[in-house]
């Protein structure tokens, strides 16, 4: 399976496994847009502007509550990518079960949390009175597959880890299809509205967890899950915490302040929050390309960490700032140059178009810069740094901000203005990562080099024996 699937982090060039890398990460991201899109068109077409809206309020609910908990995941992938370029067996096997022991409890306690909380939750956000009954419903529905996603988020980081993003890809194929077949049944033929759709997705939920659970416990190297062998080791149930829970806080934190930012485009009526709406669905194409990388970072780093090879980590790094700067010039400049188009599909109506445009102008043409400061984060984070990475984002995406808002947007109330808040945040934090990756990979160079001279023998001069002298 290694031969087939698994990618070889620490020999050989690096850029072309980056690319086979990130590829299917990318697609992965894409099938999962495509697939949430299907989920809101099939209600939007069949049940109701009503039902549609339920749907949609839920968004932000679930995404701040599971984005924490998944965050432990990215802990996940540190520690298996590091003990694997270690060939630590042992510590890959108590890091495979810790974690898919740790998915069964957050999940089962996400899911019931949310299931019990999904009213008050809805309540908070000032979902209105005529929305909330089958907002409440969809959302406690949604819950019930919250295990198993976050079981398969698990799962995925763990084959992450080890190379392999291509079965990932794979059962998110399958588990995707079968969300909409199931949303067309449920919805067109049962006619159950938005209980159908959640219906839908948690079934196809289960299926995602159902298949790489398999897939771990079909492997023939350490990755191999055993369910009877499942425990909580200590020291890698804690380092996965101390190395993820960082990671979804800053997911977090990030949702809170883009309620903000979308509390201010709100300011500006309904047709630039249409436009603004269309718009981020297309610049979120460009996200996930750079997210992939990302995660290639992370994984790469802490490979060839684990396997002492601290000389490949520099190659690894200008590869991932390379790739992802040239992926996200080329989607990004595509999604642009066919904007009006593309928004058209979203609204036929000119002003909205011509809305989105704008977005499209700040946020998708200096995606790149996105990009690079995800890749920043994800070698600080492949080296094992929790907390670092944590800051530098919540500072840079984060508070800068949150203080653009209230200063320079206020006083240029222009929709270019708050836009323009996303390339300065995102081109301010890139070169903070920078920075700290650049001093971090000096300090683990002199590390090596200073335990390379320790590790020399001591060189014996060939001095004349006394007798010689004579």
């Amino acid at each position: 399976m290694k031969r087939n699937a698994e990618i070889d982090m620490c020999n050989g060039p690096v850029t072309g496994k980056i690319i086979l890398f990130a590829i299917p990460l990318m697609l992965s991201g894409m099938l999962q847009l495509l697939f949430n899109a299907a989920d809101v068109m099939v209600v939007g077409q069949f049940c109701g502007s009503t039902s549609l809206a339920a749907v949609g309020s839920n968004g932000s609910v679930i995404n701040l509550l599971v984005n924490l908990f998944l965050g432990v995941s990215v802990g996940t992938n540190v520690l298996v990518a590091r003990s694997s370029g270690r060939q630590h067996a042992d510590s890959v096997f108590r890091a495979v079960h810790s974690s898919i022991l740790l998915s069964f409890l957050i999940g089962i306690f996400t899911g019931v949390f949310g299931a019990i909380m999904a009213p008050k939750m809805l309540l908070l956000i000032s979902v209105p009175d005529d929305v909330l009954p089958l907002a409440s419903l969809y959302l406690r529905i949604y819950f019930i597959g919250i295990p198993a996603t976050v079981i398969y988020n698990f799962g995925a980081a763990i084959l992450r880890a080890v190379g392999d993003t291509r079965h990932p890809l794979y059962y998110l194929s399958i588990a995707g299809v079968i969300n909409v077949i199931c949303n067309l049944l449920f919805v067109c033929v049962f006619k159950l509205d938005v209980a159908g759709v959640a219906i839908a997705s948690a079934l196809s939920q289960y299926v995602s967890a159902f298949l790489v659970l398999r897939c771990l416990m079909k492997k023939e190297n350490s990755c191999r899950l055993s369910l009877k062998m499942l425990r909580l080791y200590k020291r890698e149930t804690l380092e996965m915490i101390r190395i993820g829970i960082p990671a979804g806080l800053q997911g977090t934190i990030f949702s809170i302040s883009n309620v903000l930012i979308q509390s201010s485009i709100n300011s500006f009526g309904s047709t630039v929050i249409a436009g603004n709406a269309a718009g981020s669905n297309l610049d979120q194409l460009v996200y996930i390309a750079m997210n992939s990388f990302y995660h290639a970072a992370v994984s790469f780093v802490s490979q060839n960490i684990g396997a002492n090879k601290l000389e490949r980590v520099p190659r690894v790094a200008f590869g991932c700032y390379g790739l992802v700067s040239a992926f996200g010039v080329a989607i990004g400049a595509v999604i642009f140059l066919f904007g009006r188009p593309l928004l058209s599909i979203f609204s036929p109506e000119q002003a909205v178009i011509d809305a989105g445009m704008i977005r499209l102008r700040w946020c998708c043409l200096p995606y790149f810069l996105c990009g690079l400061m995800e890749v920043g984060c994800g070698i600080v984070r492949g080296m094992g740094h929790a907390w670092l990475p944590m800051i530098v984002s919540t500072v840079g995406g984060c508070v800068l901000r949150v203080v653009w808002i209230y200063t320079v947007f206020a006083q240029h109330h222009t929709l270019d203005s708050l836009y323009l808040s996303y390339p300065v945040s995102w081109a301010a934090t890139a070169t903070v990562h920078a920075l700290c990756a650049f001093i971090l990979i000096r300090i683990l160079s002199r590390r090596q080099q200073t335990a390379a001279m320790h590790q020399m023998p001591t060189l014996q001069l060939d001095h004349p024996e006394k007798g010689d002298d004579a």
